[in-house]
Formats: C-alpha cells, structure tokens, sequence
C-alpha cells in the first residue's frame, strides 16, 4: 500500500489523495515537460517539474513500474496530474479536441487519474518510442507505421505493462495512460506549488 505523501482539505480528495510519484516510483526518470518550453506550447506552464496521482491511480503505476523494472527498464514521467487551469492555457494554444481535452469537459489528467509516460534503460537513458512526445498526428500512434522496429517494440513492452497493471492506453497517443476509473472524480485545479514538495 502507498503512504499517503500529499493530504489536502478538499473532500474530493480525502479518500484518494494526490500523492507525489518520487516517493512512490522512486526510480521513475522525471521528465516533466510542461515545467520546460520542451513542449507543444513552447514554454512551461508548471511552476516546478512535479508528478502526482490520484493514490488508487499511483499504485497502479507502481505495479507497472515493478513489471518494468523486472525487464531492466524504467518509467519516464512526462505529465501526470494537471491542474485545469493547465488545461485551459493548452486548449488556448490548440483548440482541437483530437489532441487537446476541452477543460469544459477536463481529461484524466485534471483529475489525477492520467499519465504521460515512456521508457528509460536502467541507466535512465530515453529509449526510442514512436515519435516524440506530444506530437500531434498519427506518427504518435502506439504502432506507427513511420516508427522503427525498435520504437513500436518499446511502445508494446510499455502498453502491455501498463494495461495489466490496469491503465487504459488512447490509440493516438503513445504515451497516455489513464485510469478509467477517473472518468467519475471531480475536475481539480489544486496548482502543482502548492502540493507538498
């Protein structure tokens, strides 16, 4: 069971905290992008390079890291819990719900059930996956037919892990991973400076 690292006054939280995946997936290779302008916005929107899930969400991830770990692999975090306030700059940006959620409707993400993730050697060095991450068409596809062997692969080894560990893939997307339970919590706009470091 996970410690819970992260407890916040809001009900919706009580039950399933936010919970810092440093402290759960110590091994995970922080690779935040949104806290950098190595993204599709071309600047950061998060004040810190930080990763939190739902607690219920995070034992997932654990699960699916330790399936990884076994093979000589580790996870890269790219995005996971993101406030909506986020969501709403990223929609600003690019208003197409194919690659953007609306925040009138919010994604995963904003409710802390959603991750954006790749694989890392276990010298935490990016493997190869099918495009980079946040592209937007269909090169980001799990089995790309543009992606090298290797590539498609990777992004097999990381589907598998993360779908028998209980996440739910989307097809156009390499690296999403959500939790379907999610669909049912509370958008959330907690900013990521404020939950603990």
């Amino acid at each position: 069971m996970i410690a819970v690292v992260v407890a916040l006054s809001a009900p919706a939280l009580a039950a399933d905290p936010l919970v810092d995946l440093r402290k759960v997936v110590p091994d995970a290779v922080l690779d935040v992008r949104y806290a950098t302008a190595d993204n599709f916005l071309g600047r950061a929107v998060y004040a810190r390079p930080a990763a939190f899930l739902r607690r219920s969400t995070a034992e997932k991830l654990v699960r699916a890291a330790a399936a990884l770990r076994a093979q000589g692999l580790r996870l890269v975090v790219f995005d996971a819990y993101r406030p909506l306030s986020a969501q709403k700059l990223m929609w600003k940006a690019r208003p197409d719900p194919r690659f953007v959620a609306d925040p009138a409707r919010g994604s995963a993400h904003n409710r802390g059930g959603a991750v954006d993730a790749g694989l890392a050697d276990a010298a935490g060095r990016p493997k190869s996956m099918p495009s980079a991450f946040d592209e937007f068409g269909p090169g980001a596809a799990h089995d790309a037919p543009g992606a090298g062997p290797e590539a498609r692969a990777n992004a097999r080894i990381l589907k598998t892990a993360m779908e028998a560990a209980g996440l739910r893939s989307l097809d156009g997307e390499w690296w999403h991973y959500r939790d379907p339970a999610s669909s049912a919590w509370p958008l959330l706009d907690v900013p990521l400076e404020e939950l603990a470091p």
